[in-house]
């Protein structure tokens, strides 16, 4: 085991000032905006390398070449246009180098920055959502009700589908936001014509809410897909702004209820390519289509692994060469890695990013591909360049820490804003050699102030031994080593998460402070299963939820009882979502371990989740009864010995309240205690004013049976 890898030096040192004496308050700790280090909004102005921001009251514009800002437009001239009174700039975006989008009053403002003029005020019906700008033909598409609209610069309102039946759903997202979809619209680059998503969920059984907000309650029914039954069909139309007429591609790969993720147009907006999946998430096929007529053209790759594929991002194309374009999967070498690929006929011809360790895509110029990569540290995040041709790799960015990139539009220059354990915030603009140019912001401490607890990176191994896995440790405020404290174990543990960086204060949860700053040791790790550290480290949970997580997390737990300080017969586990489901099955396997657990909207039993993660994760209830049935918490109810508090939202639609009612049901018949407390006008996650009476009930918990 390695540990004090990374040590908060700031905050450790400054203990021993007695001007370091403030305290968290709940609310600090829940909606305490004023504890994260402050942040600069930074923009490229289109596809100038000058980066814009709003400060006193004016629209400023800086050069990479040139020491002073430049003031773009006054708050009053906007003011003047908008006629308005204002008191602050509005949210804004860049329509291209000299046209300004600006919101105000639920209106899309365009504004003329060169000759200081309005151009266009365009205005929405009040049931507009899901909005999509086509800034080719300046068209904006978006969604009324269940289908999809566009209106052109006069605001006039065009439907493309006109659906009665509300089980037919357009311009939305589909597949419950998995693969990496996040929108339900695709604008062809030349802006003649909208890809949408499509789907029926007329198969899909339905799920009742409870709404007590009327005189005598309702029922509200949501589609919701359970694993192993019947899931909704998706299509992919094409609409024709001229000829006002919609194609379907011709999508038959896998039959009815096949996924279709990834949507790219071709940069002459005369195909589309679909990452077409199987239903059990082991086949995918990349496929192109003809995006005037929807016929089939030819499938460009494949991929299949018997665990599960999982496709997450689209192609994108070459800017200088149509003929070849960059592919991203995680299936060729373990880890996600970007591929050059022949557009003619799918052949790979070579990995860009030979690193053990995932990758993600950037940005572009002529000759190199930009990359942010895991290779440094997994707990780290850096910027990559490499060049095309040679394959020759550069690093960009230095500083220790998490850098998120913004490039601009040509990747001459990017905006590079990160933190560390002992940085709170700092933005540079750099040039594409890593050159740092200027330096737009640096954030002071915002916790300077409070008595914090010190925190503390490191690594324990996993349970098989193969991995390191990071956690952070958070000792109470005033430390005592002679003194032994109770331990509070968070975990989440589950796919796409990553809880434990070498960002600020290490991806600290406020509550945690809050705990330690109560007298409680607070530790939390990513085991194996979670994000960022290659397929077969992710893929480890694969048809056995929660069983290789537990063996990790007690790893942990294992570390934790080494240290002479943790009283090991007061250790609590706490967690939500999948993090509830890991906290019930710590205490109920681990009873002699775990004294206290408090789990929020936790999965009981994976037949009762949703289809495309769950039957990623642990294939189908037909193909993987056992698994099911091992991973099941109902069997576990008899076999809880400690204090458990579950908190659930009353009308969840992530984690139905099946799940947890379930649970408690099992509890009663085998007469075993558990307390139970639910939000009912929460939904998955208990959020604002509300949020702070859970958190209060949380900790209340632990002060009550693990003090």
């Amino acid at each position: 085991m390695k540990h004090l890898l990374l040590t908060f030096i700031g905050l450790a040192m400054a203990f021993d000032s007695p001007a370091q004496d403030k305290v968290l308050t709940m609310e600090d700790a829940v909606l305490g905006r004023h504890l994260y280090p402050q942040n600069k909004n930074l923009i490229w102005r289109g596809a100038q390398n000058t980066v814009t921001y709003t400060e006193d009251k004016s629209l400023y514009e800086v050069d990479p070449s040139q020491e002073t800002p430049r003031e773009v437009m006054s708050l009053d001239k906007l003011n003047t246009l908008l006629g308005a009174s204002l008191e602050e700039w509005p949210s804004y975006s860049w329509h291209d180098a000299h046209t300004l989008l600006v919101q105000h009053e639920g209106k899309l403002v365009t504004l003329d920055l060169d000759e200081q003029r309005l151009l266009h005020t365009r205005t929405f019906r009040d049931d507009a959502a899901n909005f999509a700008m086509n800034r080719e033909k300046s068209l904006m598409a978006y969604t009324v009700g269940n289908n999809l609209h566009y209106a052109d610069l006069n605001n006039n309102d065009f439907a493309i589908t006109r659906d009665e039946d509300t089980n037919f759903v357009s311009g939305q997202t589909v597949s419950r936001n998995e693969f990496g979809i996040d929108r339900g619209i695709f604008w062809a680059p030349d802006g003649k014509r909208v890809a949408f998503y499509r789907k029926d969920e007329s198969q899909v059984g339905t799920f009742p809410l409870l709404d007590i907000n009327t005189r005598t309650g309702s029922l509200r029914e949501i589609k919701y897909p359970m694993a192993g039954m019947k899931s909704e069909q998706v299509s992919l139309g094409v609409y024709d702004i001229a000829s006002q007429q919609t194609v379907f591609m011709e999508v038959d790969d896998f039959g009815r209820e096949q996924y279709l993720t990834n949507i790219a147009w071709s940069p002459a907006s005369d195909y589309i390519y679909i990452q077409v999946l199987d239903r059990a998430q082991k086949h995918m096929h990349l496929n192109k289509y003809d995006a005037r007529t929807g016929k089939f053209v030819k499938t460009l790759l494949k991929e299949e692994n018997d665990k599960y594929f999982e496709p997450q991002t689209p192609i994108v194309f070459l800017k200088n060469d149509p003929t070849r374009f960059i592919y991203r999967s995680n299936n060729i070498d373990g880890y996600y890695s970007l591929y050059l690929v022949n557009e003619a006929d799918g052949r790979i011809l070579k990995r860009l990013t030979p690193t053990p360790a995932d990758v993600a895509y950037a940005g572009q110029d002529d000759r190199s591909v930009y990359y942010t990569s895991a290779e440094v540290s997994p707990v780290e995040n850096h910027l990559f360049k490499v060049d095309i041709k040679s394959g020759k790799k550069t690093r960009l960015t230095f500083d220790e820490g998490w850098h998120n990139i913004t490039l601009s539009d040509d990747a001459q220059y990017f905006l590079d804003n990160y933190s560390s354990v002992e940085v709170p915030r700092v933005i540079n603009l750099v040039r594409n050699d890593g050159k740092i140019m200027k330096e737009m912001f640096r954030a002071e401490n915002p916790t300077a102030d409070y008595n914090y607890g010190k925190i503390t990176l490191g690594t324990v191994k996993s349970a098989d031994g193969n991995y390191d896995n990071y956690y952070r440790l958070i000792q109470p405020m005033n430390f005592d080593p002679q003194k032994k404290y109770p331990t509070i174990v968070y975990v989440y543990g589950g796919p796409h998460s990553q809880l434990v960086k070498n960002t600020w204060q290490a991806e600290l949860r406020r509550w945690e402070m809050y705990m330690a700053q109560q007298g409680y040791v607070v530790f939390v790790m990513d085991n194996r299963g979670t994000l960022n550290r290659g397929q077969a480290f992710e893929q480890a949970i694969h048809r056995q939820c929660g069983q290789a997580e537990m063996a990790d997390q007690m790893e942990g737990v294992k570390f934790l009882r080494s240290l002479p300080y943790v009283d090991a017969e007061r250790i609590g586990v706490h967690g939500w979502s999948y993090g509830g489901f890991m906290t019930i099955s710590l205490i109920t396997n681990h009873p002699d371990v775990f004294k206290v657990a408090v789990a929020g909207g936790p999965v009981i039993d994976w037949k009762w989740y949703e289809v495309m993660y769950g039957e990623r994760y642990m294939d189908s209830p037909h193909t993987n009864a056992e698994g099911y049935e091992k991973v099941s918490l109902i069997h576990k109810a008899k076999d809880l010995k400690g204090k458990l508090l579950i908190c659930q939202g009353a009308i969840d639609n992530t984690v139905v309240w099946e799940h947890s009612l379930s649970f408690i049901r099992e509890c009663i018949k085998n007469n075993v205690q558990v307390d139970y407390f639910p939000y009912p006008c929460a939904e998955h996650n208990v959020f604002g004013r509300d949020r702070i009476h859970l958190m209060q009930k949380v900790t209340d918990y632990f002060e009550d049976y693990l003090r």
